[in-house]
Order: structure tokens, then sequence, then C-alpha cells
């Protein structure tokens, strides 16, 4: 649905982007993370048409961003970091006049104001004017406003930027549901929201592209292992000793480290060059072992993301 080739751009002298290049696909959510500064809504401003990248090429659902801004423009919805929103005018006469601007037909706008206001929880507030409005309630505004006209693309920015944890758990919420019917770009330097809510992480510093996939993929790119939490029923006869040098022999097992241990169950950590979980639980079973726990253990975001921060200063 989104490529990249090569974009960056360029403030004067300063590079705040690029060279970047990748591809996004139709479906699910993708977040961007990085710092502050790193170029996240420089990036999400080209794709959302409202920058012009200062070299490469972006398309859009097959269609050339510099070459036909208008057309992709009624692909996407976008929620910049400040909503855009008339401060004089009411929540559904704004959702009204965005729905037209975006090519609603005036017979039909009114009806999805309505759909749209019951989706993001905005019937309360109908008639209320946009500037008296709590941060939360105008962060919903904008995302009804950037989905009215029902794109295939929505790019938010900073969504849960400002917004108590009732109102963060509320909007994640949202979003997942809106993962149902779009594609969606979330930018963010909170790494629970990009953890909770993506499926697909790309990773920003200093306007690049340093590190791109799911959770798991960036973890066991970065560390060249997986982490395998592995419970075993403690027998009388079972020598702790023996049984960690037995899993220690076995194919791809580079280290086995106790977390746990009573006289019921042994706790331990395994670390592998692949997920060898199907293969280790065969072995220990026909060992005459009983496996009690077998779960891999995927590294929290906050410190893969400081790890490759790290690397990448280096």
């Amino acid at each position: 649905m989104i490529q990249l080739n090569e974009v960056t751009k360029y403030f004067g002298e300063k590079r705040a982007l690029g060279p970047v290049s990748f591809e996004i696909t139709s479906g699910g959510a993708v977040g961007f993370l990085g710092l502050n500064g790193a170029g996240k809504t420089t990036l999400l401003r080209i794709l959302a048409t409202d920058l012009r990248s200062s070299t490469g090429e972006v398309t859009i659902g097959g269609i050339d961003v510099a070459a036909n801004p208008h057309e992709v423009r009624k692909q996407i919805g976008y929620l910049p970091e400040a909503p855009p929103l008339y401060r004089d005018m009411t929540v559904g006469e704004y959702l009204k006049f965005a729905g037209q601007i975006k090519g609603l037909d005036r017979d039909k706008v009114d009806n999805r104001v309505c759909e749209v206001e019951e989706y993001t929880q905005l019937v309360p507030v109908h008639g209320e004017l946009t500037r008296n409005l709590s941060h939360g309630y105008r962060q919903r505004v904008g995302i009804a406003q950037a989905i009215i006209h029902r794109p295939k693309l929505l790019i938010l920015d900073e969504p849960t930027k400002g917004l108590d944890p009732v109102q963060v758990l509320e909007l994640r919420g949202l979003i997942m549901r809106l993962k149902e019917e779009h594609t969606i770009l979330v930018s963010s330097h909170i790494l629970t929201e990009i953890s909770q809510t993506c499926d697909q992480i790309l990773v920003l510093n200093a306007g690049e592209l340093i590190a791109s996939g799911s959770e798991g993929d960036i973890s066991e790119n970065l560390s060249g292992a997986y982490r395998i939490m592995l419970g075993i029923r403690i027998t009388p006869d079972s020598r702790t000793e023996d049984l960690v040098l037995y899993i220690q022999g076995l194919p791809d097992i580079t280290s086995v480290e106790i977390t746990q241990q009573d006289d019921r169950l042994l706790m331990l950590s395994v670390k592998s060059t692949t997920d060898c979980r199907g293969r280790l639980t065969r072995s220990l079973v026909k060992s005459g072992h009983d496996v009690v726990r077998l779960e891999l253990e995927v590294s929290e975001l906050e410190s893969l993301f400081v790890e490759l921060i790290g690397h990448k200063v280096k």
C-alpha cells in the first residue's frame, strides 16, 4: 500500500529525514517509534501529503504522492499532533463541514456524522463548541474528522499525547477497533502505546530508519537469541545438575539459567539460536520429564529501544 524509496527531507541545510526506504502492506497498525526530533512527524507529514519530500519517491495505493497529491488525499485520514478544529463550530457542525470538504454527498453527510459520532463516543458533545471540549474529546473529534470519508489509510501523530491514563486506555481501544477497517500509522515516543497497539514497528533515530519488524523480530535480530521460559516438574529422583546439562547439550541451545527452584518445580531461562520449543519439549518428555511451562519470552520494547539507540550512537 505504501512505498518509500530513498526519501529525504531538508529544511535549509539541515537534514530532518532520510534517506528512508520501506514498504507497508494493507491492514493492521504500524508504529513509528523514536525520540523527540527523530523525524517521525516529518515522515508522517510527507505520507499525509502535508509536506513534500526533498528527494525520493513516495507512492500510496499505487499513486505517486508528488505527481497527484489530491488523489492520494482521498485515501488518507490524518490527525496531526494538534487536532485541526474550528473553535467557533459545534462538534456536529465541524464534522459535517469536514465531511463535505472531503467529498461526501450533502444528502449523506448527516448520516455519516451520526455514525462517526457514535463510533468515537462523541454523541454527548454533538452540540458543544469545540473550544469548550476537554483534550480527550478534542482528540476524538480529530479522529472522527479523519475517518469521516472512510479512508483506506489513517495517520495518527502522537494521538495519546496529553491524555490522562483513563483517556489513554479509551483511545487505545478505539485504535484497536479502527484496525479492523483501516491501515493505521501511529507515531509515538511512548513505548507501551506502540507495543500494545501496533503489529509492526519502525524505529527512527536522527532521521534514519534503524530497525523494523515486529517486536519479536527486532528482539531476535538485535540479540541473535531466543529466550524461552521453561518449567519442569520435579520428581524425588530428579537431579537438577544433570537436567541442566542435558538441556545445554541439545542442538541450538547456547545457555541455561535456573530462575526458580523448589521441591515441585524447576524454572529455567533457556537461550537458543532458534525457536526450538517443539524439539525441546519432545526431548524432555521422551526423557521422562513433565513440561508444565513453555513460553517464548520477548524483550520489553523499552529495553530494545534503549539498546537500538545505544548501538546507533556508538
